[in-house]
């Protein structure tokens, strides 16, 4: 727990825990001020080549040596399309071009949402950066051992988006 959630940022009294809105949130008890956590805000995309899509084999502590699709966290006040070409670039090399909104996922519980892209190469190499052990591409039919069971949901919803345009 960071001193932030012990302490009031206003008056710097600690914080107390209430129903507030039907949820139990931090309070200060000097002040009156209700805390209100912010969501976090994460970016992939799927980058397709030659009938397959871009996927990552994770070099992070959630979803080690596990499979998903490139992305990761939007930097306060970066733009969302520019954080999720950053992140496929950091993590593989390969320079995108963000394209169709494909949606946004969020889960009851996790404070991460996540923003869905499709993108088109631009340019670069692949190879695997730092966040990542390897990276490659695979038939969405025959996928590895993803890290997080959402990629699916969102490749499928990909798929669909792409078979209504024929």
């Amino acid at each position: 727990m960071n001193l932030q959630d012990k302490f009031c940022p206003s008056c710097a009294a600690a914080l107390e825990t209430k129903e507030v809105f039907g949820h139990e949130r931090p309070v200060c008890p000097d002040c009156a001020r209700v805390i209100f956590y912010d969501p976090k805000v994460a970016v992939i995309c799927i980058v397709p080549r030659d009938g397959k899509v871009l996927m990552i084999r994770r070099a992070t502590d959630q979803g080690y040596g596990l499979w998903g699709l490139p992305g990761g966290y939007v930097d306060r006040g970066e733009v969302v399309e520019m954080a999720a070409a950053r992140e496929v670039w950091e993590e593989t090399g390969l320079r995108v071009e963000p394209e169709e909104l494909i949606g946004l996922f969020s889960v009851g519980g996790d404070p991460v949402m996540v923003v869905v892209y499709d993108a088109q190469e631009t340019g670069g190499e692949l190879e695997a950066g730092p966040e990542a052990l390897e990276v490659g591409f695979f038939d969405i039919e025959d996928l590895p051992e993803l890290a997080f069971p959402r990629d699916q949901d969102v490749l499928t919803k990909w798929q669909a988006s792409k078979d209504q345009k024929g």
